[in-house]
This record gives C-alpha cells, structure tokens and sequence, in this order.
C-alpha cells in the first residue's frame, strides 16, 4: 500500500507504524483500539511479521469480473472447519502477526462468520474486514463493531450501474451503500475498495465526490491484477498513460482535501511504482516533504517488503500463498504445519526469492533508480504475463528518464 494522505500531505495516519516504521503523532480520524496500542516498530519493513489475509469462504452472493479467487453463489466443499479454524488463529496470534484481514468469496455469507471473528479477538488480533457490503443489514453492522473489527473495506467499481455491472447484480451499488451507512450509523469505521480498470477510471471524480458526499474516512485504489477471473481482463487494464492520468487525479485530489480539512486515508495498492510517481511529483511542489516521503518509502522498502514479507494468504482450504493473487504458488497447508512454520520455511526455491527478491529482479527493475523503493512492485503480475517471477513488472507506468533519475538526487 501507498499511503497517498501521508506521503502527498503529510498527515498522520492510523496505519503508519506497519507502513512506515514510526509511531504516529496527531491521527486524524477514528483510530480503533488496536490501532492505538503500542506496536513494536522493527528496524526495517523485512523484519516484520506479515499482515495476514484470510479468505474464510470462497461462497459469494455476487459475481464479480475482476474475482482473483473465481467465486460463485455456492457451497464449496473442503473448507476450514471451525476447529481448524481456531487451531489456525491460536498459531497465528502465537506467532504475533500485526493483523488479520478476513475476505473471501463474500465472508458473510459463513454461517460461522461471527464465531470465527470473536474467537480471534479474543486472541487479541487485529481484525479488519473485506466484503461487498450488501449482507451488512442494521443488526449485522452492530454485531461487527461489538465483535471488534477496527476496520470494514467495502469494494465499489463505480457508481450505480456501472458497479452493478462489475459485480454481476442489479442493484448491487445501492446494497453495498446501504451496508455503508449501516456500518457509519453504529460508529464502525468503514471505507471504500476500488479496482482501477479502463471501465471505470474516468468516473474517479465522481468517485471522489462520492466519498466527500458520504463522508467515507477511508479509500483504497487498487490496481488490477491479473488473478482469477481477473486473469482474462489483462486487456482492461490501464494503460500506462491512463494510469498516470489516474494517479494524477488521486494526488490532486487528496491534495484537496487536505486543503479543505477534510480527514480522509487515501491509499493506492498493488503498485508500488506510485510512491517513485508521488516523489516526483511532491518534489516539484513541496522539496522539504519530498524527502522526508522518501524516507519512509525507503524503509518501507515497497514490493521488495510485501508479498511473501510483510503479507501472506490463507485460502479457504487452508493453502498458504505469498499474497492473496498468487493462487498457483501453494508453500503448504495449515491442515499438515502452522502457519509460522511454514512462512518460514524457505525451501520453495521462488519464495525465498521473494524473500530478498532484489538481485534476482531483471529488465528495467534490475537497472531502475528507484529499486529501493519500489522493490520490483508486483511479482505475482510478473509471473502472471511472463511466467517469470523476476521479469519486469508490466504495470511499471515511469519514463525512461524518470526510471534512469540521478541517483545523486535521492541520497
């Protein structure tokens, strides 16, 4: 993730010390308890323990064309059962990971959804939520926050019809606004998932009008990877051109609200080209700043601290995987080892690349100024086009001569 808030402006966010190795000062925002404990903060991005993704169901009640686990409105055999499930969550929070994300499939359409998320709290984990939204009824909001979540991402692909039509229902947009506003009314902290793809990027103004109109504290922008059903969409993906365009409007617009004092956590996700763009782009308005942004995308160290690093999957079957695209690289199975085992376990030759990825990274990533920051980006669409986990990352949007920038210049 690229935290454009605290990069671009300078505002402290809740999720600073996992991003950028330091406590914050003033958060702006709602922060929940298990944001403001005392998190140990490592000396580096790689000696984190990694932020865990759990997708507990691969059963949706939508059908989305961007889908990287393929799910359907039905019932998979093979699942995690609930005691595999605390068995799990004991290693996990054994093992002192900083947070576990539960997605899925829709994860609220587990009967044992619940169950599973107060079994991990009461272990003391971080719980944040991934969901489209439409089963948050009044009485399921209210169960989220007494339950603990510190954070609901709900994913929008647009607005009305035009999210209806990415996730396979009408009526989709006005489902999800109302799990929304469900979730604001009982002071659950919520925000909006967005997938960037040629469909839906020239609505970002009106994305970004609606976030201020709602009053939504939270926005994560990500870029399409090419996983799943997602995997048959690699011709719906920016091009180079319009993904600067798009990161163009997402800097002036954060920007803007942060000019207007309104609190918002933009983020950008799977790209970590754009903290090099953001650089360039904050050093031309703001040099002071710029380089202290650049700091913490140094010790953050972008994909090089990411996938199979500082983040990991767990599938539905309990399959472990670097990252929650990368479905075609199982390292073992939490049903047969712990989970810490076998995330430290570096026998399969391509995780413990990922492991100190940068001298194998090839191409323009081999050669690029900004390798320290961007770490390659992201490995799981190398592999997905090249079949090549070290080729270079075909999302990478930098000129020749903002990738060739003098290296005296970001010492």
């Amino acid at each position: 993730m690229i935290d454009i808030t605290k990069l671009f402006t300078g505002i402290d966010t809740t999720g600073d010390p996992l991003r950028y190795g330091h406590k914050t000062g003033s958060q702006h925002g709602r922060p929940h308890e298990t944001e403001t404990q005392d998190h140990q903060v490592p000396r580096s991005a790689a000696q984190r323990r990694p932020v865990v993704v759990w997708n507990i169901t691969r059963t949706c009640n939508l059908h989305c064309i961007h889908c990287y686990t393929d799910s359907h409105d039905e019932l998979y055999p093979g699942e995690l059962t609930l005691e595999e499930t605390n068995a799990m969550i004991d290693n996990l929070a054994d093992f002192g990971i900083p947070a576990l994300l539960l997605s899925g499939g829709e994860p609220l359409t587990r009967p044992d959804f619940f169950s599973i998320a107060e079994y991990a709290r009461s272990k003391g984990l971080r719980l944040t939520l991934s969901t489209n939204g439409t089963l948050i009824t009044p009485e399921t909001a209210q169960r989220i926050k007494e339950t603990g979540f510190s954070y609901v991402g709900i994913s929008f692909d647009g607005l009305g019809d035009i999210n209806d039509r990415f996730r396979g229902k009408a009526g989709a947009f006005e489902e999800a606004l109302a799990g929304l506003r469900n979730c604001q009314s009982v002071n659950q902290k919520v925000g909006l998932r967005f997938t960037l793809t040629r469909r839906n990027y020239e609505a970002l103004h009106d994305i970004f009008d609606f976030i201020e109109k709602e009053d939504i504290p939270r926005a994560c922008f990500y870029h399409l990877v090419y996983s799943g059903r997602g995997s048959h969409l690699s011709k719906d993906d920016l091009s180079h051109e319009e993904t600067r365009d798009a990161l163009d409007i997402i800097l002036e617009r954060t920007l803007d609200y942060a000019k207007r004092g309104l609190h918002k956590d933009i983020l950008t996700v799977d790209n970590h080209v754009d903290g090099a763009y953001l650089y360039l782009k904050l050093k031309e308005i703001d040099p002071v700043n710029a380089e202290k942004a650049l700091s913490y995308l140094k010790w953050n160290g972008g994909g090089a601290n990411s996938s199979g690093v500082g983040i990991g999957q767990i599938d539905m079957f309990g399959n472990v995987h670097p990252d929650q695209f990368w479905q075609d690289l199982e390292l073992g199975n939490v049903r047969e080892r712990n989970f810490s085992e076998i995330w430290q376990d570096t026998s399969h030759p391509i995780f413990a690349g990922l492991k100190n990825r940068l001298p194998l990274l090839k191409g323009k990533c081999a050669s690029c100024h900004w390798k320290d920051i961007c770490g390659g980006s992201f490995r799981a669409r190398a592999w997905k086009v090249y079949q090549d986990p070290w080729a270079p990352d075909p999302a990478c949007y930098l000129t020749e001569e903002e990738i060739n920038y003098p290296r005296e210049d970001l010492s």
